[in-house]
């Protein structure tokens, strides 16, 4: 069962670019990240998800359910971190999280207690006087307080110590082994890779690429160290097959897409000396995408 459907996605702010033909499906009980520079479209498309902002083209479907005709059914089901948390300063944090249980005739008290020793949250002090890690505990004990079977969260752990952070991510793994579904976006690639089952990578407002991380990093290219005589690879180096990226005297590491029997073929008229192949670390993938690097050597 698909938990949310986002269906050809656009959203201009007047001429602007927000998001372009954003297409993607989430299966109930499945992390998915989110993964993307700052401006390349993630809130925009939560926001949207979250009937926050309204779509220009496409839709959006949660729990089969339409985002906006349905926003108020899905909100009851929905827990959501934005990236940015804003509450009224003279507020007790123990008022707003009560407020907020009340919204929620099935939260306990208990559920609470439960949240904030986890994150190791004082409940008797003001808003103002939190530090924005603290807020950022707020939101998320507030978010996860009925305990929701979708969790979106955007950028979470910006302003969370180390600490904080570990423990953040062993609260999710929880939540997600409860059951729950979750949507998260991040550029901070470790995190991504320690929860995400899948994710997607999106660029100037479009999915570039869909899948799990192992399966783009073997689909996308290889890495490749080569050693043999240096003349050999003087000719090789000036394969149009490869993309170099350092010569040593009898090294040559080498960027190679395409099927590897041809490479295979291409090396097997010379006298190698050692052959090494791997595929890209998620960082590597990510430069890839965005650093302009995925035309070099073609």
């Amino acid at each position: 069962m698909n938990i949310i459907e986002v269906n050809h996605l656009k959203k201009y702010y007047g001429k602007h670019r927000g998001v372009e033909d954003v297409d993607f499906r989430i299966k109930e009980g499945e992390i998915f990240g989110f993964i993307g520079p700052n401006g390349a479209g993630k809130s925009t498309t939560i926001r949207c998800a979250l009937s926050l902002i309204f779509p220009t083209e496409g839709n959006i479907r949660i729990f089969g359910l339409d985002s906006v005709k349905d926003k108020v059914e899905i909100a009851r089901h929905v827990g959501y971190l934005p990236s940015e948390v804003a509450y009224y300063e003279r507020m007790k944090v123990k008022d707003l999280l009560e407020y907020s249980m009340s919204f929620y005739g099935e939260t306990s008290p208990r559920r609470l207690k439960y949240l904030t020793d986890r994150t190791d949250l004082d409940i008797n002090r003001r808003i103002e006087d939190l530090s924005l890690g603290n807020k950022k505990k707020v939101g998320i004990v507030q978010g996860l307080l009925h305990k929701p079977e979708l969790i979106i969260l955007d950028e979470p752990t910006s302003g969370l110590d180390p600490l904080m952070q570990q423990r953040f991510f062993e609260l999710i793994e929880e939540e997600n082994k409860r059951g729950a579904t979750v949507l998260f976006s991040s550029h901070i690639l470790s995190e991504v890779k320690r929860l995400s089952h899948r994710i997607a990578i999106i660029k100037d407002g479009r999915i570039e690429d869909m899948d799990q991380i192992a399966a783009l990093q073997k689909n996308h290219y290889k890495n490749v160290l080569l050693s043999a005589d240096p003349a050999l690879l003087d000719v090789f180096e000036k394969s149009a097959m490869i993309e170099v990226r350092q010569r040593f005297t009898d090294q040559l590491h080498f960027r190679y897409r395409g099927e590897i029997n041809l490479l295979l073929k291409a090396l097997a008229q010379f006298d190698i000396h050692n052959l090494s192949m791997e595929d890209p670390t998620l960082e590597e993938l990510f430069m890839d995408y965005y650093g302009g690097s995925r035309n070099a050597g073609a």
